[in-house]
C-alpha cells in the first residue's frame, strides 16, 4: 500500500499538541528534514521493511549477581543442602514448579509463581559463557556487549543501527520500502491511548542516570533519566538567561552559513530540537495513571513508568530498567533476608507490570527478559552469603513466551573449581529474542550463530 505524505509544515509541526508541548516554536527551514523524520514516525514508519513496529522488549538487569540456586531451589538435590547448611531453603518451603521435578522457587516469588502458572513465564536455567570472568565490570561488559572479549558497541545498540531508523542500512533516515511504500504499525489497543500515539526519536530508552552499555551504538543513541520531571532542561529554573538562549536556538533563523545541514549550528539546533520534543513527549506519557497498583518500590516506579510510556503509544523499541543489590557476599539468609527481599521486590513489580500490560491490551506486544551478570558459588561463605559464581537462570516473561523450565538445571556435584558449568550460552537467548521476537537478524547482530531452546511462540 502506498501512503502519500503530504509536506510536512511548520503549522503541522506546531500543530502536533503531543509532539509539543508549546506551540512558541518556530522551525527553522534547515531542520525540515528532521521534522519530517518525526512526521514519518507518527505515521508509523520507524524501521526496516519486515521488522515489527509494534513488539517491545523489555529487559531487567538483576545487578550485582544473583544468587541462581537460592532463586531456582534444587531441592532434589541432597549436594545443595550440603553445600548451604545455613542459607538453604527447605524444601517444604519452595514453591513447586508444575512440570517440574525437584526445582522451585524461593518462597518470596510468589508473584512469579502466579505468572508461571498462569503461561506467562519461562526459566532458562544454567545460562553463562565460556571461560567465565568474575568481575561485576567484566562480566557485566560481556553480557552487554554479547562478546566475550568485552569489547564492541552492546547488543542491543548494534540492534538498533542494524534494524531501526534505516541507519545500519546505510540510509541516511527511516527507510521506505520498495516503490515508496510503508509499514504502518497498529496503534495502541488501550482506548484511552488511542489519541495520545506519538514517537521517541529513539529506539531505546533506560530508566538510570546513564544509557547501559549494552544500548550503545554507533549510528543510534538511546535515551536515560532517572526520572521524568528530571529529563529536561533546568537551566530554565535557574536564571533566564539560560533558558532564553535554548530556547532561541530553535526558533531563530540560521545565517546561510548556519543553514547549511552539515555545518555544526545545524546540528546543534536539531539536537536541541530533538532533546525538546522527547522530553515532553516522554514527561506526558507517564503522567498516565496506570490501571494496575504497582508495589512502592524502585523497580516498581521504573516499570510503571515503562508501562505508562507504552500505552502512551511511544515508539519505543526496547526498554531498559535495572534492580540492583544483589552482591550477597554476607548475611544473605534463606527463607527470609536481603536475597529474599530483593527477589520479592522483582517478582511483585514484574508481576504488576504485567498484569498492566493484560489490563491495555498490549500484553502480546511485550516480551520481558530478566539477567544478572553471574550466578554464586555453590557452597555459603563464612559470613552466610555467597561469593561471585558462573552460571545462573534468566527469566522470560509475557504471553508470548514458552512458558515452563528450559534446560537442565547444572549439576552440583561435577563442579567447575567449585561453581556451576554453565549449559545453555547466555547468546543464544538473545539469538532467540531477536530473530523470533524482533525479527532482527541475529548472525549479523551477533556475529555468530547460537543455537537454543526454542523460547518464544510463533506470532
Amino acid at each position: 500500500m502506498t501512503i502519500d505524505r503530504p509536506a510536512f509544515t511548520r503549522r503541522e509541526f506546531l500543530g502536533t499538541s503531543l509532539t509539543l508541548a508549546s506551540s512558541t516554536l518556530a522551525v527553522p527551514a534547515f531542520i525540515h528534514g528532521s521534522a519530517h523524520a518525526l512526521h514519518a514516525a507518527l505515521g508509523g514508519l520507524s524501521s526496516a521493511p519486515g521488522v515489527p513496529d509494534e513488539r517491545i522488549l523489555v529487559v531487567v538487569q538483576l545487578g550485582g549477581g544473583n544468587d541462581g540456586l537460592n532463586t531456582i531451589v534444587p531441592f532434589g538435590m541432597n549436594q545443595y543442602y550440603k553445600a548451604r547448611p545455613g542459607i538453604a531453603i527447605p524444601e517444604r518451603e519452595a514453591l513447586r514448579l508444575s512440570g517440574s521435578d525437584g526445582i522451585g522457587l524461593h518462597p518470596s516469588m510468589t508473584s512469579l509463581r502466579d505468572l508461571f502458572d498462569d503461561g506467562r513465564a519461562a526459566i532458562v536455567q544454567g545460562v553463562g559463557y565460556p571461560n567465565p570472568n568474575r568481575s561485576h565490570f567484566k562480566s557485566m561488559d560481556i553480557w552487554q556487549t554479547a562478546d566475550t572479549s568485552a569489547t564492541g558497541d552492546g547488543w542491543l545498540g548494534r540492534y538498533f543501527d542494524a534494524e531501526c531508523c534505516g541507519y545500519g542500512k546505510g540510509e541516511s533516515g527511516r527507510p521506505e520500502g520498495p516503490a515508496g511504500t510503508s509499514r504502518r504499525a497498529p496503534p495502541p489497543r488501550d482506548s484511552q491511548a488511542q489519541a495520545r500515539t506519538a514517537t521517541t526519536d529513539s529506539p531505546g530508552v533506560a530508566i538510570g542516570r546513564s544509557a547501559p552499555l549494552a544500548m550503545q551504538g554507533r549510528a543510534v543513541k538511546p535515551i536515560a533519566f532517572e526520572s521524568a520531571e528530571l529529563f529536561r532542561w533546568s537551566g530554565q529554573d535557574i536564571h533566564d538567561s539560560l533558558r532564553d538562549p535554548y530556547t532561541a536556538i530553535a526558533r531563530r533563523e540560521p545565517s546561510a552559513t548556519e543553514a547549511r545541514p552539515d555545518s555544526a549550528a545545524a546540528f546543534l539546533m536539531r539536537t536541541n530540537l530533538d532533546a525538546q520534543v522527547s522530553s515532553e513527549l516522554i514527561r506526558k506519557a507517564v503522567t498516565l495513571r496506570p490501571q494496575t497498583q504497582f508495589p512502592g518500590t524502585d523497580l516498581g516506579r521504573q516499570l510503571s513508568m515503562v508501562s505508562s510510556m507504552i500505552r502512551a503509544g511511544l515508539k519505543t523499541r526496547v526498554y531498559y530498567v535495572t534492580h540492583g543489590g544483589f552482591d550477597t557476599h554476607s548475611g544473605q539468609g534463606g527463607q527470609q533476608g536481603r536475597h529474599a527481599n530483593l527477589l520479592r521486590d522483582f517478582a511483585n513489580a514484574v508481576k504488576a507490570f504485567h498484569d498492566e500490560m493484560k489490563a491495555q491490551e498490549n500484553d502480546r506486544r511485550v516480551v520481558t527478559m530478566a539477567f544478572s551478570e553471574f550466578g554464586r558459588r555453590v557452597a555459603q561463605n563464612a559470613s552466610q552469603g555467597t561469593d561471585h559464581g558462573t552460571a545462573a537462570p534468566m527469566f522470560l516473561f509475557g504471553p508470548m513466551v514458552r512458558s515452563g523450565v528450559h534446560g537442565a538445571h547444572p549439576s552440583l556435584t561435577d563442579l567447575d573449581d567449585g561453581d556451576l558449568k554453565y549449559k545453555i550460552d547466555f547468546r543464544s537467548v538473545y539469538a532467540s529474542l531477536l530473530d523470533d521476537w524482533m525479527k532482527a537478524d541475529s548472525r549479523g547482530i551477533l556475529g555468530s550463530s547460537f543455537r537454543g531452546p526454542s523460547l518464544l511462540k510463533k506470532a
